[in-house]
């Protein structure tokens, strides 16, 4: 076993002895974050762990099921100087800490050789679901990473969920107070949030280690590679819980999937599997959950390999033709969820919607 190393950091907010875990990146190599503190935050300690075990429930409280699917055979790669890449529940960086360092709350963010990590772990919502604040510190991220040497972007999350959609039990609390103002707000949070995604220049890698539902699976779009686990699954129920489509979805989906599954996604909640999101272009390609991490790591690690120019020009020439219709989508589907929510009406439906969910539970 590898030997540790001692710290003076805090683990999860106190103090206690240090827990073996496993690392998603290589725990050998401790890496300066080249983020700017422009928020005024406080610098990350020195180690960060996250641990969820808690049971998967989705933004309203139900349980996530996980579709059965048959999938076919990865190609067999080395994976053997890999074996420390894992998707855990449990995570823990060691991060040097320098005036350059910002902590998030929501967030883990790694400087890795020639591409920047970017994970989902929420630590004030269930199962990465999205607040307005939390979409703060992604943009904040995104923003950073434009700016550095990275070649690309991964994004993944921590835990057995990818990303539970918009918190809904945050949209009653806010919006039952003050439904004018607060709608705005997070109605232009979801505009900033999906814009920074638009107007991003480096690639974007998306690795799904579970399920993504709502606003978590209406970016996929936006990015450049979705790589999928056999254990992923995706789902729109927006009509469903009285909300309008988000994400550019309402225009990316038909344009992927096809008018006739877009509208049963974003109408009826319909589920899609890794391998049928696979087999309609939403997803690259799944691959087994045992090795899933080890594969992602080995191909970003290769685009990495890269010239950034290269990279950055190839999704330029892919995108951006793209790039002036996603925004005025992203904005009129803005406009439309402030408007839904500023109303009386629209937003006795979702309340009404949201707490009976609540009470089934």
């Amino acid at each position: 076993m590898p030997l540790k190393k001692p710290h003076n950091g805090l683990q999860n907010g106190d103090g206690s002895h240090e827990k073996d875990s496993r690392h998603f990146g290589n725990g050998s190599q401790q890496q300066n974050m080249d983020l700017n503190d422009h928020e005024g935050e406080h610098n990350l300690p020195s180690v960060l762990e996250v641990s969820n075990d808690s049971p998967v429930v989705n933004g309203i409280g139900s349980s996530l099921a996980n579709g059965s699917l048959n999938l076919h055979s990865t190609v067999k790669r080395k994976l053997d100087g890999e074996k420390d890449y894992v998707f855990d529940k449990r995570l823990r960086y060691s991060v040097r800490q320098n005036e350059s360092n910002c902590r998030f709350r929501d967030i883990v963010v790694r400087k890795e050789d020639g591409f920047t990590h970017i994970l989902l772990s929420s630590q004030t919502s269930d199962n990465n679901a999205l607040t307005p604040e939390i979409m703060k510190e992604v943009r904040r991220a995104l923003c950073n990473a434009s700016a550095d040497d990275s070649k690309l972007l991964l994004l993944s999350a921590v835990g057995s969920v990818f990303c539970s959609g918009l918190d809904y039990s945050y949209l009653i609390g806010r919006l039952s107070n003050d439904r004018r103002k607060e709608s705005t707000r997070i109605a232009e949070a979801i505009r900033d949030f999906v814009k920074a995604f638009i107007q991003f220049k480096k690639p974007i890698v998306v690795a799904i280690n579970g399920p993504a539902l709502g606003l978590g699976a209406s970016i996929l779009p936006l990015c450049d590679i979705v790589w999928a686990s056999e254990k992923a699954w995706f789902q729109t129920p927006y009509a469903t819980i009285r909300l309008t489509p988000a994400g550019c979805s309402s225009y990316t989906f038909p344009q992927i999937l096809g008018v006739a599954l877009a509208n049963e996604m974003l109408f009826c909640g319909r589920k899609l599997t890794a391998q049928e999101a696979c087999s309609r272009g939403l997803v690259s390609q799944v691959f087994w959950p045992t090795t899933f991490s080890q594969e992602v790591m080995l191909r970003v690690k290769e685009m990495a390999s890269c010239s950034a120019v290269v990279l950055e020009e190839s999704k330029c020439l892919v995108r951006s033709f793209l790039k002036s219709g996603l925004e005025d989508v992203n904005e009129k589907e803005c406009q439309m969820l402030k408007q839904l929510w500023s109303s009386s009406k629209g937003l006795d439906s979702l309340f009404s919607y949201l707490q009976d969910k609540i009470y089934e539970v």
